[in-house]
């Protein structure tokens, strides 16, 4: 295929689950009665951007939005298609994942643009599945896809800063409490970092589900919904780790406060029988 660095992947989507991949050659020369096309670029490549403002035919407004530097998850239709941009988690080697990745997505009844400057594992698990048969069979589709692949992936992370405050809470009569005043100090900041990004995401989910697009069938409808349920359980789930972490972390101190009253009583007879 003929593709710049600008085009990270490009197919038309054959309505059964399977994909033809494209060079810019075939985006240049698609048309609609070819099947739905999916055109993922790369956001930080000129090319890919000068595509998306001279060639693509998308509103100017909405280009602005895909290419802003740090969007806000949000769901608007705009003329001619819907403006998706969603966030997750960075599970990359050596990345920390409340350092959330974005994915800026154009959405129309025949076309879906995608844009990311980090690599995306649910982009990727996506292309898998056309790969297999098994992927988006139109534009509503890749859209439910993309969102549940993102989703997926920050559920185990939740997860496991929920248990790792469990774990806390059942060490803190034994451990170390300058070791546990750290770890829950991280786990506080963790849980903010998430909640903060992730909690945008809830509200856009629920945008998308109020715009009124006829290519978005009831059954396409009810996966988002089901979606935009489970971002909701998991803002709920970091709001609750965080409190715990609070009262946990409030629990600590008052254990330290007793320790350092006996010992001080103790220090207080000592030297009073020297005395």
């Amino acid at each position: 295929m003929d593709q710049p660095e600008g085009l990270l992947a490009a197919y038309v989507l054959d309505g059964q689950g399977k994909g033809r991949e494209l060079g810019w050659t075939e985006v240049r020369s698609w048309r609609a009665a070819q099947g739905t096309l999916w055109v993922h670029l790369d956001r930080s490549n000129p090319s890919g951007e000068r595509w998306l403002r001279e060639e693509s035919g998308v509103d100017s407004l909405a280009c602005e939005a895909l290419l802003a530097e740090e969007p806000r998850p949000r769901a608007a239709a705009m003329k001619g298609g819907l403006l998706v941009i969603l966030r997750g988690v960075n599970l990359h080697p050596g990345a920390d994942p409340e350092d959330m990745v974005s994915i800026r997505m154009w959405v129309e009844v025949h076309r879906t643009i995608t844009l990311r400057r980090t690599r995306l594992m649910a982009v990727q698990d996506v292309r898998e599945s056309l790969d297999q048969g098994e992927g988006p069979r139109d534009s509503a589709d890749l859209l439910v896809q993309i969102g549940a692949r993102l989703i997926d992936r920050i559920g185990p992370v939740v997860e496991e800063l929920d248990e790792a405050v469990d774990d806390i809470e059942e060490q803190i009569l034994t451990a170390r409490s300058h070791d546990l005043r750290s770890r829950l100090a991280d786990l506080r900041r963790q849980a903010i970092a998430l909640r903060r990004y992730i909690a945008p995401q809830r509200d856009a989910m629920s945008q998308l589900l109020r715009e009124e697009m006829e290519w978005i069938t009831p059954l396409h409808r009810a996966r988002l919904r089901e979606i935009g349920d489970r971002t909701t359980r998991y803002v709920e789930d970091l709001d609750s780790a965080r409190e715990r972490a609070a009262v946990t972390h409030e629990e600590l101190l008052g254990r330290l406060s007793e320790q350092m009253n006996r010992t001080m009583y103790l220090l207080s007879i000592v030297a009073a029988v020297f005395l």
